[in-house]
């Protein structure tokens, strides 16, 4: 399909990308920061250089990112194209040399990366990012400016936290960095399927550097690879995997491998810490990343729909296939509000960002799975087929299973919310004095406060600014406002979630604890979606126009939220549906993209 968005030629393989001519790009590819632009426009101008991605003559088109898939590897092209581009300045804090100012504004940009092609997204960018916001948060000024110099320069940093054997409980990990016989730190152990590790410059590592049992055993390194003896260092195959095909997930084996004295980022021990606060960003980061995903495989679904014939007429315009893909347009604006405002709540309420990254771990990567496997329904026979919209729907089915568990499965964010649910109970949601969250958080492209890393905390202290702004901006609903029964009844889950978490008591909030303990973080995290949503709504612009002011969209999405939470099971109502098929239309048709932005895509 191609883009309503300037015209574009698409870059040969091997050479410089359109649109970087003359605007003081580095050799290395990098540009100064200067010459960036950012936000909105950083992502128009990404889109337009990726091109339209139904050309054949295009080497970052479908056809060059499947065949890319069907042998295993990156799309070099595509990585030639975002190194002009400049993408890891968008990672590097402004006050460092780079872009980075805006959580939601990276998500935005990724989230190109990622509709042109997952693979892309977590092998060129995310892995650096991963790796680099454990540095902001809390390395030296030494630390932070060299991996700012190794970034800027388009290289690359691995990050390095889990073990096959342990899986998502890092502090479990084996590997240990312990003081050898003179006094420097030797790594002896191993980690398995880290994105990059083979061809990064740069890696963040989380070891054991205390033999010892609690919070204080591990700490975080952070070292060159070319720092490394050879001899001591073995690198492992690649895992096969079903899905990033293409991403070079290595393992690495270490022996009684010596690291430099400056290695240590933070305070010997507080590695945890350190993960837990970085987390805090990245955990809302890649599932908005990933709803890039879902974009394309809506079009995909919406254009193999529309050019197959069933029962007379076209596949798109049956009752089902229309309801399927309203619905799938539910999610996605679903899943794209509650991870906008969580990142823009980083930066207006930094100190109770770890309640709203977990809950958006622990459930948007679920509706994003989800909805993908519910358009494959469309496909219908014709599922299994390597021919027309088949092999790219098939790669980003496979492409998006790893969401759901890759850096945190669900179950651990659930586990990092639990804790904090009994204290936020009696402590939070009773407070008539609490304050809500800032209204711009609400309003994607209002200015934000800076991001405040030292603000980010481990724990939220029982408090929940964003529940609070449901209670009160229900209260506060205008009367006849077309919201404000969803809000009373949303109040009311808050109301009862209180009465039954209150009381939980400390055996019942560890990782041991029963499946009904676990089903109220469930049920506080469908509370914090519904009030990201209604919010958004009632802090909508007063010019706000199309979907943006049709209230029938946010009650569509709070439909859908209720059925994953497995309030109801029954389809969009008619009334719902159809405004929001139409919007689907529409923006199909435009070559917008189906996110908030509603911005030019040639995906």
């Amino acid at each position: 399909m191609t883009s309503p968005s300037p015209a574009h030629t698409a870059p040969r393989p091997g050479a410089e990308p359109s649109g970087t001519a003359g605007t003081g790009a580095h050799p290395s590819g990098a540009h100064p920061s200067g010459t960036l632009p950012a936000g909105r426009a950083a992502a128009d101008h990404l889109e337009e250089l990726f091109g339209d991605a139904g050309d054949p003559a295009n080497p970052v088109g479908r056809d060059a990112v499947l065949a890319a898939d069907d042998r295993g590897e990156m799309l070099a092209a595509g990585e030639d194209l975002l190194t002009g581009f400049g993408l890891n300045a968008h990672f590097v804090p402004r006050g460092l040399g780079g872009r980075f100012e805006q959580l939601d504004d990276l998500v935005r940009v990724m989230r190109a990366v990622y509709r042109r092609d997952p693979c892309l997204g977590l092998g060129y960018g995310a892995g650096s990012f991963m790796a680099a916001v454990n540095v902001w948060t809390a390395g030296s000024d030494e630390q932070r400016h060299r991996l700012a110099r190794r970034l800027l320069s388009g290289g690359r940093a691995a990050c390095a936290y889990h073990e096959l054997d342990h899986g998502n409980d890092f502090t479990r990990a084996g590997l240990t960095a312990l003081p050898g016989p003179d006094g420097r730190l030797r790594l002896n152990g191993r980690k398995e399927v880290v994105a990059n590790l083979r061809r990064a410059e740069t890696v963040v590592l989380f070891a054991r550097t205390d033999p010892a049992h609690g919070s204080r055993s591990h700490s975080q390194l952070l070292f060159d690879t070319a720092a490394l003896p050879a001899t001591a260092v073995r690198h492992l195959d690649r895992f096969p995997t079903a899905g990033m095909r293409g991403v070079p997930l290595g393992g690495i084996e270490f022996t009684d491998c010596p690291v430099p004295d400056d290695s240590v980022v933070g305070r010997p021990g507080h590695g945890v810490e350190t993960a837990l606060r970085s987390f805090q960003l990245t955990r809302v980061a890649l599932p908005g990343m990933t709803i890039g995903l879902l974009d394309t495989a809506l079009r995909t679904a919406v254009r193999g729909a529309r050019g197959r014939t069933l029962y007379g007429g076209r596949a798109a315009d049956l009752p089902l296939s229309r309801s399927i893909l309203a619905e799938t347009f539910a999610d996605l604006l679903l899943a794209d509000t509650f991870t906008t405002v969580a990142a823009r709540a980083a930066h207006t309420a930094p100190a109770r960002a770890a309640v709203y990254a977990s809950a958006v771990k622990s459930f948007v990567p679920t509706v994003l799975i989800r909805a993908v496997q519910r358009l494959s329904e469309l496909l219908g026979s014709q599922f299994y087929l390597r021919a027309a919209e088949q092999p790219l729907f098939q790669k980003l089915l496979r492409d998006v299973q790893p969401s759901a568990f890759g850096h945190a499965s669900r179950v651990s964010c659930q586990s990092a919310l639990l804790p904090q649910l009994p204290l936020t109970a009696r402590r939070g949601w009773r407070d008539d004095t609490a304050d809500p969250l800032p209204a711009e958080t609400f309003r994607p492209g209002a200015p934000l406060p800076p991001l405040r890393f030292s603000g980010l905390t481990v724990s939220a202290g029982g408090r929940d600014p964003l529940a609070r702004s449901l209670v009160l901006a229900t209260a506060s609903a205008a009367d006849g406002d077309p919201l404000s029964a969803a809000g009373r009844a949303w109040c009311a889950e808050l109301a009862a979630l209180t009465a039954d978490a209150t009381g939980l008591p400390p055996a019942l909030i560890g990782p041991d604890a029963p499946p009904y303990a676990f089903g109220l973080t469930a049920r506080w995290t469908g509370v914090l979606a519904a009030s990201a949503c209604l919010n958004t709504w009632w802090n909508r612009p007063g010019e706000a126009t199309g979907s943006s002011a049709d209230p029938a969209v946010t009650l569509a999405v709070l439909h859908r939220l209720g059925a994953h939470l497995d309030h109801h099971r029954e389809p969009l109502p008619p009334r719902l549906a159809e405004p929001l098929g139409a919007e689907l239309d529409r923006r199909f048709d435009a070559g917008l993209t189906f996110d908030l932005d509603r911005r030019p895509t040639g995906a």
